[in-house]
């Protein structure tokens, strides 16, 4: 049981310092104090984590936005005539209260600890394509979305078809309070738990860490199942944001080689971690 968010922080603290250590297979405290030091020691570092904020500090935005706008309409209703009951009988099939702690934990925790791991894995291993790669996806993603959450607003599954419940506050009862800023209610299409799973993994895959992709890649189906099961997304979020996965992943490692070869071309190849 999450009761609070310092709980969530501490087990998210805990669950990254574990993912590096298995990845890495050394203390994982010396690496993330190395990219601290770094990230105020290059300048080129801090604008590309400067310029993320700047993406997630617009996803608030939008969210300000969207509650003033009017005659957008609501696209829910056309989804549900799309697929139907899906959802809840994936839901019903595999309803287990072990299982509701174990994909609340991936949904919530998981899914950002892959972003703080891969941050700190690449730049341990001194992966530059991936690293930087990373930033660009994960900018791309959000910026791709946005405009989405805005003009087509799709509402969560459980809110809008009565018969799915919404699993997470029996684990953590407070997320709606302490959580549920962070994304909006209608914020559903693309997914971008699904898609931003996605192109952790792809980018995870094609790095330098054999280690990542294998790990990458299970928790990415894990959290993709939790959207279903948690009674969150709909079948048609999860595909768009497949998509939108791929292809910030696949545009990104691009740039990263195009728009900063040092960085990215003068990777070397690290054996330790293999």
């Amino acid at each position: 049981m999450f009761d609070s968010i310092s709980m969530i922080m501490m087990t998210m603290a805990v669950t990254v310092l574990i993912m590096v250590g298995l990845v890495l297979k050394r203390n994982p405290l010396y690496p993330i104090i190395e990219l601290l030091k770094a990230v105020f020691r290059e300048k080129i570092l801090l604008w590309h984590f400067l310029a993320l904020v700047v993406v997630l500090v617009l996803n608030k935005i939008q969210q300000l936005i969207e509650k003033e706008m009017k005659g957008v309409g609501d696209f829910t209703p056309w989804v549900y005539s799309i697929e139907g009951n899906i959802v809840y009988y994936i839901q019903q099939f595999f309803l287990n209260d072990v299982l509701t702690f174990v994909l609340t934990y991936f949904y919530i925790i998981v899914f950002t600890a892959m972003m703080l791991v891969s941050f700190i894995v690449y730049h341990a291993s001194q992966d530059e394509r991936s690293f930087y790669a990373l930033f660009y996806a994960i900018m791309m993603n959000y910026l791709v979305a946005i405009p989405f959450y805005l003009f087509f607003p799709v509402n969560e599954v459980w809110y809008y078809q009565s018969r799915v419940e919404f699993l997470i506050p029996q684990v953590y009862p407070n997320f709606e309070l302490e959580y549920r800023a962070l994304s909006g209610l209608n914020n559903c299409f693309p997914s971008l738990h699904t898609s931003l799973s996605v192109t952790m993994a792809i980018i995870a895959i094609k790095s330098r860490v054999p280690r990542m992709g294998v790990l990458f890649t299970s928790c990415a189906g894990v959290i993709i199942f939790s959207i279903f099961y948690l009674g969150i997304h709909w079948v048609l979020d999860m595909t768009a944001g497949v998509g939108l996965g791929l292809m910030a992943a696949t545009l990104s490692l691009r740039w990263s080689e195009s728009f900063a070869p040092a960085l990215a071309v003068k990777s070397r190849r690290v054996g330790d971690y293999r």
